[in-house]
């Protein structure tokens, strides 16, 4: 354990970090995987933008790759659009 009173309030900070980017890729994640499962295309058409405002947004804050994030969407898109045909 850090013996520097500033060492020790940047563990702290990093563990709240931690936890908050564990939560935010943890709703994002299911979010995903439940549009995945939707099978209308109006539903999935209507979800598609707030679930890629949320992929974008872990892409920003650092949480994942910004071409993961990127790859991630497309394949999301390329699944809404064979639903709504």
């Amino acid at each position: 354990m850090a013996n520097h009173k500033a060492t020790k309030k940047d563990v702290r900070q990093a563990a709240k970090r931690r936890e908050r980017n564990k939560y935010y890729g943890k709703t994002t994640r299911n979010a995903i995987r439940d549009l995945k499962a939707l099978k209308t295309g109006k539903e999935a058409g209507e979800q598609l933008p707030e679930v890629a405002s949320m992929i974008d947004k872990l892409a920003k804050r650092g949480i994942i790759h910004r071409n993961k994030a990127a790859n991630l969407k497309s394949k999301l898109a390329k699944k809404v659009n064979t639903l709504a045909k």
